[in-house]
């Protein structure tokens, strides 16, 4: 972990001004902000680690727990939220057994709510990974699954 963190800050000089992208280039790596990563971050860049915190917090780009193989982004806005996302969040949580924001033990999958896919014709939606699906029901949830299962089994 400390050779990938190296080779990242490697290529800073180590400034306060530097904070954002660093953060980026850390959750690009490894998939979110490691809290001893943070520790490691503190010293390099001279700040409180609670300033680091601040501004990591402050935006909703960063994450500090990892997500899972196949993170699934459920749709609240507007439109989707008219059509039942609430309902498609619940049934989504119960079928993979965990709440919005958390990821399963084997860290298969995350679920988290997002306010808009940009995607309101294709209402109640959510994307896994980078693919967007549509029209979703309480119904299909557990076809939607075993579908991505099906397609993940068909790569391999």
């Amino acid at each position: 972990m400390e050779d990938k963190l190296n080779e990242i800050l490697s290529s800073y000089k180590g400034e306060k001004s530097e904070l954002i992208p660093i953060l980026q280039d850390i959750q690009s790596n490894y998939g979110y902000l490691p809290e001893d990563i943070i520790v490691e971050l503190s010293n390099f860049l001279k700040m409180p680690e609670s300033e680091i915190y601040g501004v990591a917090t402050f935006y909703s780009q960063f994450r500090f727990t990892p997500v899972g193989k196949k993170h699934i982004m459920v749709c609240t806005g507007t439109a989707c939220h008219v059509q039942g996302a609430p309902q498609i969040l619940a049934g989504i949580e119960r079928h993979l057994g965990i709440k919005e924001g958390e990821v399963t033990t084997d860290l298969e999958y995350s679920l988290e709510s997002v306010g808009c896919l940009g995607c309101c014709a294709l209402a109640p939606c959510a994307m896994v990974n980078d693919e967007v699906e549509s029209h979703i029901s309480l119904k299909n949830i557990k076809r939607l699954f075993k579908r991505k299962k099906s397609k993940e089994k068909a790569s391999n």
